[in-house]
């Protein structure tokens, strides 16, 4: 099959053979690793022209490059730490595994392989990696495949690892023992309000916490306990960590943001519970009242608009960055970034006459919002609660306004906007 891409694009022909179907499924395999490869290739011609740019405006050293990652990760629909992360992979692709590389731009090869030969070489040498890049990836004499083309993900881990001490044990050995500095616990929201709770930890450590739950479900299930393993390990986990086994009620604090109807009575208006996200009226008032908890309430009007502050001085005051945080979801307001809020930052810029308001203030992760210093990039805000940035090539991306924000609200009465008032200083003083 030879066809071209616009031709492979349009999908096979109605009728085609299941032969046929699965050729087609193998040729667009191709393309895709092909053009992970040409991305690549054209990420670094993007840095270098930024580079060269940058320093013809007299950036210093130490600056250049500044905000290519986050020009990529716009441009490919990702978090700026991902494009920084495809950035980097293309470099090391480029410069220092060119038989990985040509492995992609053959087809063979996927932007994920190369990503796990990448990681597992990163404490070796430019040489020692090298030498994996050539025994994995190289075709043989005589035009043989390459012996990575043939090996599952887990295969061609484990053989990267082997190579990668075989060639320097002490490189690899100190890499283990500087990773114990990034343990660490996440949490992400998952379906049906539950969510996933994880830890990165030395290996001694999590193989001895998961057999402790382990041992806690046999001993629960030998005693006639009908609930599955899985359920007594999670709930024993939560038990010993917030002490629930002793009788006491957890005491959290939780900020939410939902109508006065929704929180007292039975109305059905989903509220917003910061580091998840919505959840169902119901769940919210049965789950509070579960718990010793704090309640800092962010009241709306009744269009279902959180009321605008604004400020006189550059910072924003802790009760407007709050407030932003809120109605920002607490993620990163750039497109495609799902980063938890770092930074309170002005959309125009103070310094070009950008006010210290709501409507002209987001929420940033820390990458963004020095990526938006860089020269060149321009933002400005919408009348929607949208935000437009332009990045130095002239591409615009357009961050839509947070579900909080409502658009077009009704004017409000005397009263309401009397008792608006009241609820918000309320809220913010507490």
């Amino acid at each position: 099959m030879y066809e071209t891409v616009d031709r492979l694009l349009d999908g096979p022909p109605p009728g085609a053979s299941e032969r046929e179907l699965v050729d087609w499924i193998v040729r667009l395999e191709q393309v895709k690793c092909t053009a992970e490869a040409v991305q690549a290739e054209a990420a670094v011609r993007l840095e270098e022209a930024a580079r060269v740019r940058q320093a013809e405006a007299g950036v210093p050293a130490r600056k250049l490059g500044e905000g290519v990652a986050s020009q990529i990760a716009l441009a490919r629909r990702v978090s700026p730490a991902k494009g920084a992360k495809l950035l980097g992979l293309a470099k090391i692709l480029i410069t220092e595994m060119p038989h990985t590389f040509a492995l992609m731009k053959a087809g063979s090869f996927s932007q994920w392989q190369a990503t796990i030969l990448a990681r597992e070489t990163a404490c070796l040498s430019r040489e020692d990696r090298r030498v994996i890049d050539y025994e994995l990836c190289a075709t043989g004499p005589a035009g043989e495949p390459a012996r990575a083309v043939a090996m599952g993900l887990r295969q061609l881990e484990n053989a990267a690892k082997k190579l990668a001490i075989t060639l320097d044990q002490a490189a690899v050995v100190s890499r283990a023992a500087n990773a114990e500095k990034d343990r660490r616990v996440s949490l992400r929201p998952a379906p049906d309000t539950m969510t996933w709770l994880g830890a990165l930890l030395p290996i001694k450590d999590g193989v001895a916490v998961f057999a402790a739950l382990d041992q806690a479900a046999n001993a629960a299930r030998a005693a006639g306990d009908e609930r599955s393993r899985g359920q007594v390990m999670a709930d024993t986990l939560v038990d010993r960590i917030t002490g629930r086994e002793t009788g006491a009620k957890p005491r959290i604090e939780v900020k939410i943001v939902m109508t006065a109807d929704s929180l007292a009575n039975d109305a059905d208006q989903a509220a917003m519970v910061e580091g998840y996200g919505p959840v169902p009226a119901a769940w919210a008032r049965e789950a509070l009242a579960d718990a010793e908890v704090f309640v800092r309430r962010l009241f709306t009007d009744p269009a279902g608009q959180l009321v605008a502050m604004e400020s006189r001085s550059r910072k924003a005051p802790d009760g407007l960055a709050e407030f932003i945080a809120t109605r920002d979801g607490g993620v990163c307001r750039t497109v495609g970034c799902d980063a938890p809020i770092r930074n309170i930052d002005h959309v125009q810029r103070h310094a070009d006459g950008g006010k210290t308001s709501a409507e002209n203030l987001q929420g940033l992760c820390e990458r963004c919002n020095q990526a938006k210093e860089a020269i060149g990039w321009r933002a400005r805000p919408g009348p929607d609660g949208s935000i437009t940035t332009i990045t130095p090539t002239g591409h615009v991306y357009t961050s839509p306004p947070p579900d909080t924000w409502a658009q077009d609200p009704p004017p409000l009465s005397r009263v309401e906007l009397t008792l608006r008032d009241v609820l918000l200083d309320h809220a913010l003083a507490a």
